[in-house]
């Protein structure tokens, strides 16, 4: 019997691959705004991000995030994606 292959995804913020659902994702939607998917079902273009800081912080500082989605993103993003991933992960 076959194992069921289970996808991989790469943090842009660390860069290693890592089981999908290990990982949370950030989409923008067809108006321009971004959020956090962490059902991973939601439409949108979307990057791949480790669930913690860490990661956040370093997507930020390399700008990997504003290279997946080839547009500049405000700082208010980050703040509010580091605040969403706090409150998650206290739940």
């Amino acid at each position: 019997m076959k194992t069921k292959k289970i996808p991989q995804r790469k943090c842009v913020g660390c860069g290693e691959m890592k089981d999908k659902k290990e990982l949370m994702r950030v989409i923008r939607d067809a108006s321009g705004a971004f959020s956090l998917d962490l059902t991973g079902k939601k439409n949108g273009r979307g990057a791949y991000l480790c669930k913690n800081g860490e990661c956040l912080d370093k997507a930020k500082k390399t700008k990997g995030l504003e290279r997946s989605f080839q547009m500049a993103i405000p700082d208010q993003v980050y703040e509010l994606f580091m605040e969403e991933l706090t409150s998650s992960g206290k739940q």
